[in-house]
């Protein structure tokens, strides 16, 4: 790697334009090269749950992780850094430099809509996680991105919000995770599109301080995409990279302010040297390096697999699981998420994945040759229809089994045509004189009635089947999110009468203009069946077998990039649903298929209770494993589940005015309830295996100085009759104190696995920073001396191990 004398040599070859052009991007996903320094483009990608490469095509398919939360929910920083490393493998394979991950952004409030892509509620296990997913990164020549710094933690009015936080929560709380991952070496920060206390982030002081003077920060700082909105703030900042490109607010306005001395030259040279250093760690300054070989296709999906497990949260057991298939005849699997398992979040993040295995298929696959699985649907799900796809349509043109794309010019003439294989087309090609797109199918009902069909984009769309329209209409733009207008425009419905045995033609179209983005997606959804029929015939699956699986879950609409949720209710229809097969059948396991909290008022009806997440590609494979007893399930809360939403204590995701005041200060996740005297349904921290343990000694130092950090050791009994795995949580607690803490908080954790009856030791380092707070006054860290209570057990709410430390002053 180029040293910074060859760097600063570098930029002495380079003119005021040079430098400036450098500092916005080349494209939507590429950075400029500039050959006569020998300096070639950086490609970059989303990547919170896998590399999606350069463009939204589905015949460009990645391995597709568990969502963040269900990666978090493993507590295991080695599986993390074992999956970077295979995201790593995924971006040299498609040829990208820099992942756009780890989302750091915390829990704050159930209602959060991208809670699926950040990992925790906390803190400290955010910060370990997401410093695990960038050491695997990077660990193979792939840069890793901490993003959206900072206090980006919820969508509503997510580009202009202006969060209110006291310095002292900014420093404990959201900064945190960020702070740990530039510990971890992280290469890239992106600044988020909201305001801090009034200063929008891509020009805000704390792009400077602490993150690069107090942190060491030596990498890039790359804006949110369509962040930057000025010229002479931004620049100043410490903001190095506006993306995307070519377009935006630097590039000549850049120039124009260093000659006009409003902007030091000084600060463009940092910024391409910054720049220059990241593309000599990646390998594009200079000579080629080779990069090892990628990870080979079986080996990443076992990997994906185990991970599923490692995530699975089993919230309630009693005594239903593991099934045993040796004693099962038939299970019945219920609920169209069991079907069309959710294995991802909506939004800029999503991926086409390698191929998804429902969970359906995956419990088919484990029990078969030994047990009959009937799939029964159950109530239709809520929300618009999903993508045209090959078992529902058949390209008009060819007869093969999904969709004709076509441009057209304004006269109608066909410009370009192609196959695709659904309806989803976010990137139509751009073709000179293109003002239409258009998506045409010979549909192949699977059933008689009333089809609900549905198209998504802006501007006019039309809906045409066989020769008749069927929509028809202007549809302005009415946001500016880019996730919204490119990603998850609204989708516009429309009714037809459908019969078996024909194949109509429907004919989707949408002009282009300005500004609105280019996607289109066509829709597509069976007659629902009355909900009470189909709940009706569920129950009698269930009833006439061994054991039932029961799927319910959020819906696309529910948890996407863009927007919050306004309920955690899954439906009346949905826990309808589970009620009554739990009430036909003892030896019921509900399965929730979901990124955030969700309200389920029958938990205390079911035989058993397991949260599946947001799972990947791999989700019946590894929920099988779970469900069938190969594997324990592993999971453990990241964040707190309450009972209802009027029980959390922090829900407010709307500002007002334009303001959202994180008002709740320190006291945020399981913090927040322990200050309200509330219990949830579920604690922070919260799983359980297929075994069970006794804690029954915790032992440290009686006292230690102030600024050390130090270690305490949980003994505990596996009292089960199966090997298992137990996580041990350390809190700690200042009561008495002079300085306000939360009741508790997240200080360490550490894993140990045992055998039946056999004893383990659990040592967990408690870090120096888990005592110290951030003093307003003199704007620094102190730890106060003092008594401390040492807490341990299996969650924020059972903790049955206590040990008293007093903290010296040094």
């Amino acid at each position: 790697m180029a040293d910074e004398h060859e760097l600063d040599r570098l930029i002495d070859k380079l003119t005021l334009r040079a430098k400036a052009r450098l500092l916005t991007g080349a494209t939507t996903w590429r950075t400029v090269a500039e050959p006569a320094i020998g300096l070639r483009e950086l490609v970059l990608s989303d990547g919170p749950a896998g590399v999606r490469g350069q463009s939204w095509d589905e015949r460009h398919t990645a391995v597709l992780l568990p969502s963040a939360s269900a990666l978090a929910a493993g507590w295991d920083e080695q599986l993390v850094e074992e999956l970077g490393g295979l995201l790593a493998s995924e971006a040299r394979r498609k040829g990208v430099d820099v992942v756009l991950a780890p989302n750091l952004n915390l829990h704050r409030s159930p209602l959060g809509g991208r809670h699926f892509e950040c990992f925790s509620e906390d803190p400290e296990l955010a910060g370990r996680m997401g410093a695990a997913l960038v050491r695997g990164i990077q660990a193979h020549g792939v840069a890793a991105t901490a993003k959206h710094y900072v206090a980006n933690d919820s969508e509503t009015e997510r580009l202009t919000v202006d969060v209110r936080v006291d310095e002292r929560t900014l420093r404990e709380v959201y900064l945190a995770p960020f702070e740990a991952a530039v510990a971890a070496g992280v290469r890239l920060v992106m600044a988020g599109y909201n305001r801090v206390d009034g200063t929008t982030m891509t020009a805000h002081a704390l792009l400077t301080h602490p993150l690069k003077d107090e942190w060491g920060f030596d990498g890039l700082v790359v804006s949110d995409w369509g962040a930057v909105r000025d010229t002479q703030d931004t620049a100043r900042a410490g903001l190095d990279l506006v993306m995307p490109g070519p377009e935006g607010a630097w590039g000549e306005a850049l120039v124009r302010a260093v000659r006009q001395g409003r902007v030091a030259e000084s600060a463009v040279d940092d910024k391409v040297r910054r720049l220059l250093r990241l593309a000599a760690r990646c390998g594009a300054l200079g000579e080629r390096r080779p990069h090892g070989p990628a990870l080979r296709s079986r080996e990443a999906r076992s990997l994906a697999r185990r991970a599923v497990a490692a995530g699975a949260v089993l919230l309630v057991n009693r005594d239903v699981l593991p099934l045993e298939p040796d004693h099962l005849s038939t299970v019945a699997v219920i609920g169209t998420p069991a079907t069309r398992t959710r294995t991802q979040g909506g939004g800029s993040a999503g991926v086409f994945p390698q191929g998804e295995v429902s969970l359906l298929d995956g419990i088919r696959a484990g029990l078969r040759g030994r047990a009959r699985v009937v799939d029964v649907p159950g109530p239709a799900p809520d929300g618009p229809p999903p993508p045209l796809d090959t078992t529902l349509c058949a390209d008009p043109r060819s007869g093969v089994p999904g969709v004709l794309l076509r441009v057209l010019d304004a006269a109608g003439r066909e410009l370009h045509a192609e196959h695709r294989r659904g309806g989803r087309q976010l990137e139509p090609p751009l073709v000179p004189e293109a003002h239409t797109v258009e998506i045409s199918a010979r549909l192949h009902p699977r059933v008689s009635g009333p089809w609900t069909l549905g198209i998504a984009g802006f501007g006019r769309l039309a809906v045409h089947l066989d020769g008749r329209a069927l929509l028809d209409g202007v549809f302005d733009k009415d946001t500016d999110d880019p996730a919204i207008v490119h990603v998850t425009p609204p989708m516009r419905l429309a009714t037809a009468e459908l019969t078996v045995g024909t194949d109509p033609l429907l004919v989707a179209r949408r002009e282009l203009a300005p500004a609105t983005g280019r996607a289109l997606v066509v829709g597509a959804a069976p007659p629902a069946p009355d909900p009470a029929d189909a709940i009706a015939a569920a129950a009698r699956a269930a009833r006439a077998a061994d054991a039932a699986v029961v799927v319910v879950g959020t819906t696309q609409d529910g948890e996407c990039e863009g927007h919050d949720r306004t309920s955690l209710s899954l439906g009346p229809h949905q826990d309808a649903l589970v009620r009554a097969v739990a009430r036909a059948n003892p030896r019921t396991v509900a399965v929730v298929n979901s990124g955030g909290p969700v309200e389920m008022p029958w938990r205390d009806d079911v035989g058993a209770l397991l949260l599946a997440w947001f799972p990947g590609q791999e989700a019946g494979g590894g929920l099988a494993d779970v469900l069938l007893g190969r594997t324990e399930p592993g999971g453990r809360l990241p964040t707190t589940w309450p009972a209802t939403l009027v029980d959390a204590p922090v829900t407010d995701t709307r500002p007002v005015d334009g303001r959202l005041e994180y008002g709740e200060g320190l006291h945020v996740g399981h913090r927040a309830w322990l200050r309200g005297r509330r219990t949830p349904a579920y604690w922070f921290g919260h799983g359980l295996g297929y075994t069970t343990w006794a804690y029954e000694e915790i032992t440290g130092p009686a006292e230690i100085l102030a600024g050390d950090s130090f270690t305490v050791r949980v003994r505990l009994r596996n009292t089960g009759v199966r090997a298992g795995r137990e996580v041990v949580q350390v809190y700690l607690a200042r009561p008495g104190a002079a300085v306000e803490y939360p009741e508790r908080w997240l200080a360490g954790y550490a894993a140990e696995r045992a055998r039946p009856g056999e004893t383990v030791t659990a040592a967990v380092e408690i870090p120096a920073r888990s005592l110290r707070h951030w003093a307003v006054e003199t704007g620094g860290w102190r730890t106060e001396p003092g008594p401390c209570r040492v807490l341990a057990g299996r969650s924020a709410g059972d903790l049955p191990l206590a040990l008293e430390v007093v903290v010296r002053p040094r």
